[in-house]
Parts: C-alpha cells; sequence; structure tokens
C-alpha cells in the first residue's frame, strides 16, 4: 500500500469516531475508564479469553530468539492515524519499498514569527515519499540519505520553518534501519514489549533539535541512525511527540499486547493508538510522560503540570508479517 498523509474528510472522521476507536479493554489496560463514558464491546468467549492470555501469560516463558535463529524474508503491513490540533505533522507509509516516515513541524515558528510551522515537515514526506515512488522497484532505501535529500529539497523549496522527523526501512529481508532527528520517535515491540526505543533528541526540555530552513541550523549532523533485525510478528511503531508524550512505553505495549490478542489489524491498531492519545492529552485527571519529565524540570515552581499535552498526534503502526503471507 502506498498512502500519504489521509484527507481533511478522513481526518474529521477520524475525530468523530474517536470514542469508538477506543475499545473499554484498552481504555481499562491505560487507566482512563474512569474518565470517559465508554462503548459496549461485543462479549465473545473466544476473544475474552484470548484477551486473558495475553495479559495472564507468565513473562518468563516469553523467550528471546538468539541471533542463531533462521531468519525469515519479511515485509511490512502498515496503516496511520492522525488527529490534527495545528495540522503541523505529516507522514507516509509505502509498503511496496518497505518504508514509513513521520515529521513534526516546529510550532515555535507560528508561534513566534507566524510562519506555517506544517509546511516544513509536509515538504520532508511529500519529497521522501516522492523519491520512493520514482525509485526502481527492488531499490534498497537507506533512510538517512532518503531524508538528507528530502532536507535538501525542502530547503530548495524555500521552505520556511523548521521539523523533526523519523523514517524507518525494512530491507535485506529482515533488516529494519532508522534515521531520525529530534523527538519523532520510534519503537519496535516484540511479544508485545518494548525492545528497540529511539532516544529523544534535545537541547533542553520541550526543545528537541530539528531540520531547519536555513543551511547554518545543524541539519543532518545530529540525525541518529541504526538498525537491527526483525522477524515475523514484530510491531513497529513511528509517531510524533503527540503521541509519545501522552503515552508511555508501558501503555503502549498493553495495546498492542491487546491489538495482537484480538486480531487487530495495523489500521485498526493505529487508530485506536490515536484515539487513547487523544484522550490522554485532553484528560486532566490521568498523567502522562510529558506531564511527569514537565516536573522533574519546574521542581521548585509553586504551579505545576498535570494531565495531557494537547498537540497534533500522527501514529504509524507497522506490522511484520511474512513474505510469503
Amino acid at each position: 500500500m502506498e498512502k500519504r498523509m489521509e484527507t481533511l474528510e478522513q481526518i474529521k472522521e477520524t475525530l468523530r469516531e474517536t470514542s469508538k476507536l477506543v475499545p473499554d479493554i484498552v481504555r481499562a489496560a491505560v487507566g482512563l475508564e474512569h474518565h470517559y463514558q465508554t462503548v459496549e464491546l461485543p462479549h465473545d468467549d473466544g476473544c475474552v479469553k484470548s484477551f486473558a492470555a495475553a495479559f495472564l501469560r507468565p513473562q518468563e516463558q516469553e523467550q528471546a530468539h538468539g541471533d542463531g535463529e533462521v531468519q525469515q524474508a519479511v515485509r511490512m503491513e502498515s496503516a496511520s492515524c492522525y488527529v490534527p490540533d495545528h495540522d503541523e505533522d505529516a507522514h507516509f507509509v509505502h509498503d511496496a519499498a518497505g518504508v514509513v516516515g513521520v515529521a513534526d513541524g516546529v510550532g515555535g515558528y507560528r508561534r513566534r514569527v507566524g510562519v506555517d510551522a506544517g509546511a516544513f515537515s509536509r515538504g520532508l514526506m511529500t519529497s521522501a515519499f516522492a523519491q520512493l515512488v520514482t525509485a526502481e522497484p527492488g531499490t534498497p532505501v537507506c533512510p538517512y540519505t532518503l531524508l538528507e535529500r528530502a532536507y535538501e529539497e525542502t530547503l530548495e523549496s524555500g521552505a520556511q520553518g523548521g521539523s523533526t522527523a523519523v523514517i524507518l526501512s525494512l530491507a535485506d529481508g529482515n533488516v529494519l534501519r532508522w534515521a531520525y532527528i529530534g523527538d519523532s520517535a520510534f519503537a519496535v515491540l516484540r511479544d508485545g514489549r518494548v525492545v528497540v526505543r529511539s532516544v529523544q533528541q534535545q537541547r533542553y526540555f520541550n526543545a528537541p533539535y530539528y531540520l531547519g530552513g536555513r543551511r547554518g541550523d545543524e541539519g543532518m549532523t545530529v540525525g541518529m541512525v541504526g538498525e537491527m533485525k526483525v522477524r515475523r510478528g514484530d510491531v513497529v511503531m513511528a509517531g510524533t511527540d503527540g503521541l509519545f508524550d501522552n503515552m508511555s512505553d508501558a501503555e503502549l505495549e498493553k495495546v498492542v499486547q491487546i491489538g495482537t490478542a484480538l486480531g487487530f489489524s495495523p489500521k485498526n491498531m493505529a487508530d485506536i493508538i490515536g484515539g487513547t492519545a487523544y484522550e490522554m492529552s485532553r484528560c486532566l485527571l490521568k498523567d502522562s510522560p510529558f506531564a511527569v519529565e514537565w516536573r522533574k524540570q519546574h521542581e521548585n515552581e509553586e504551579e505545576h503540570f498535570y494531565g495531557g499535552k494537547v498537540d497534533d498526534i500522527t501514529v504509524v503502526v507497522a506490522c511484520i508479517v511474512s513474505s510469503d503471507s
């Protein structure tokens, strides 16, 4: 599947359906069940048993697979959910190339100088996606090079502002590679647990590094790269800080465990995670990772920040499946 950002009408539909996208069992798992009116989930013994098994399985029974395991060729099945606030996020998925990308325009440019902070993020993702569309099928994709070229083209277009970004690619049968800058982030989950997580890049709290619209900015020099082998059943999740500021890794793990047990599609999972993050961003009673970190950084101040952080929310879920499926 090849996809860029959803249309405005699709986004509105996502917002209208937010409460329906988040099942009761997910709200209960992340502690939202007392703060929102919930919807009824069909009572199906098979689903309930699968759900129970996912949560009651002893952790010690989950065995790690070493490098000696026979590696199977895999591919991505990806989907996304975008819930806008100021509409400054951008993203794409390209399953044929095995590549996904997420970007978040720096809102400070909108607040300080009135620049469309989403223009730079859209430029990055549009350029990266266009490069994939015009590439020869089967051409290996280096996410760093893809992001670097997209950055150069966005600069040449004259776009102002700046953006964080992350691009991940699957190549060589089972190798996941990534390149990122700032707090657009990703996590790789295996057996329902986070096994690899990007490290937030920031100058100081809530001030991430980013790709800027001036050639004197840091640019790609502070970008982070890496790779790992993935296997069938792994789940790769990419998102902007609107996701990761509102949901902890433990909460994301619970949703993926539930989704895996109940057979959610990548789109189901992306929508449910996006809907959950949206509810959390507007919940004053449920603490968020952003609020916890804010209080650490401002422990001597009289006023304290609680609840979620309202922001654009982008979620990309890429399920790793067998190439033969």
